[in-house]
């Protein structure tokens, strides 16, 4: 009888597999990091051959870590980073290009020419996201104009396309030889493809952006059995799929609606699940899907997306080469009492939610000859905590509701100094599970699911545990003069790009 579920997850810096126990317990894990690509400035790319050779040997250590036959496994869920975009030959696996990271801004030019019939949300009503350099549809629009040979083969229907979760899904099941080529819903709708309420490729923005539509992958539930497994896991059902922050939603057990929780990564997200109802956003969110189980309805969120929050910490480790790891960020932070009175707004590739300015350029402002680098170690913790705060105040007016809680997950919710002043910043309790890893977690719980491991959601909420709590401690004066200044330094970085 199988007692455990695997999952991969294929991360923006690394990609890892864990494998769980009914009781959401990790077994075994195995992590491994991959090259970031920056070929001109705000370009940025992975090497997707890279990326599969990676989650085969995660896959292979994990096993090998816990002693695990792949009998003993139910199923195996996907997550993935999310509007990464990939073209691959349908015959030989082969990537046209390298894999065009969610960061990356070289379709700026291509989104200002959409935004001029329409505007920035001329797509909104139907896919829930302005136009923006983000989305995975301008990347493959990208691709398609500036590689040579790529849009004649793709009209041919020898190309096909796919975020992450397709590519892995797609080598899993066999690549070549009788791969899948699916997606799920929640992936699906960061494309600004496909129309929220059919959960199907829209025709005509398919027609505005000129992609052919037998490239794109079929769209799945998030929880269903896609295929079967091949290598090391052969057999194995591969059972789920989700977008990471999505993922981190099912592993937080963010059921009910008005649930929310935030993901400090690479950048951070914040998703409020909305229940069975699409909400469109007035202040600058996105409205996206945050799951669907099997033949259930899907369930819809809002998101707030900050591109660069753990980015900024490994800019200081590798750029500036203040510290040697990311984990030493906090005891050098932890030499001064507060920022010195400077801000780090790390608007590297522009500034996502709620402001959604792609001109936007990163900035420090306020320096003096008092600050050293225990002021910028602080001050770029501090970052990640006030772009939270800016997204969780435009989610409380789209919402129509306060925030009585935040659930963190991901690896800066090991700082203790980073979620104290979250907590005390957003005058909310921040509250952290056992397992903080929750995007493998909802990954699993994903395909568990859909292969009976679990039998519902109840089952799932029994697994989520408190690890600790932070009461906010600051004083309501200090929280709104440290928020002023950060909207003042956040004015400071927009028209930079001409």
């Amino acid at each position: 009888m199988a007692s455990y579920v695997a999952a991969i997850d294929q991360g923006t810096t690394s990609t890892r597999c864990m494998i769980f126990d009914h009781g959401g317990n990790v077994i075994c894990a195995d992590q491994r990091e991959h090259r970031q690509i920056y070929p001109r400035p705000g370009w940025v790319e992975h090497d997707p051959d890279e990326i599969w050779e990676r989650t085969r040997g995660v896959i292979h250590a994990a096993l090998r870590q816990g002693q695990i036959d792949p009998g003993a496994i139910a199923a195996v869920g996907i997550t993935n980073q999310r509007e990464t975009t990939l073209v691959w030959d349908r015959t030989s696996g082969r990537p046209v290009y390298n894999a065009i990271v969610w960061q990356d801004t070289r379709t700026d030019q291509l989104v200002n020419l959409l935004a001029r019939d329409g505007g920035q949300d001329r797509f909104r009503a139907r896919v829930g996201l302005p136009l923006a350099t983000y989305f995975s549809g301008p990347k493959l629009r990208w691709i398609l104009d500036n590689v040579a040979g790529a849009r004649a083969a793709a009209e041919a229907g020898d190309l096909i396309f796919g975020t992450m979760d397709s590519f892995i899904t797609w080598w899993l099941s066999g690549g070549p030889r009788g791969g899948v080529h699916v997606t799920d819903v929640t992936n699906a709708s960061r494309t600004m493809l496909m129309n929220l309420q059919t959960l199907d490729w829209d025709t005509e923005i398919l027609a505005v952006l000129d992609i052919p539509r037998q490239m794109l992958p079929t769209i799945m539930p998030s929880s269903a059995v896609y295929g079967q497994a091949t290598g090391a896991l052969a057999g194995v059902p591969i059972a789920g799929i989700l977008g990471d922050q999505q993922a981190a939603m099912v592993g937080q057990t963010c059921y009910n609606q008005g649930e929310a929780k935030n993901t400090y990564g690479t950048g951070s997200f914040v998703l409020l699940n909305t229940g069975p109802t699409i909400v469109p956003s007035r202040h600058g969110l996105l409205t996206t899907v945050c799951y669907q189980f099997g033949d259930a309805p899907a369930v819809y969120a809002l998101e707030g997306s900050i591109a660069i929050t753990g980015a900024l910490v490994q800019w200081l480790r590798d750029n500036l080469g203040m510290i040697t790891s990311s984990a030493e960020v906090e005891a050098l932070a932890s030499l001064v009492e507060d920022n010195g009175g400077i801000y780090i707004v790390p608007a590297f590739s522009g500034l996502f939610a709620p402001y959604w300015r792609s001109d936007a350029r990163g900035v420090i402002v306020g320096l003096t000859r008092y600050v050293h680098k225990g002021h910028l170690a602080r001050a770029a913790l501090e970052a990640a905590a006030y772009q939270t705060r800016d997204v969780v105040a435009a989610m409380e007016q789209d919402a129509g509701m306060k925030l009585s809680a935040l659930k963190v997950d991901g690896g800066m919710v090991h700082n203790h100094m980073l979620m104290q002043f979250q907590a005390d910043i957003l005058g909310v309790p921040v509250l952290r599970p056992k397992v903080a890893e929750t995007t493998a977690l909802g990954a699993a719980y994903a395909a568990g699911l859909a292969v009976g491991f679990w039998q519902n959601i109840d089952d799932l909420r029994a697994n989520w545990g408190l690890d600790y709590t932070w009461h906010p401690q600051m004083d309501e004066a200090t929280r709104a003069k440290l928020y002023r200044g950060w909207q003042k330094a956040v004015t400071r970085t927009l028209d930079w790009v001409e």
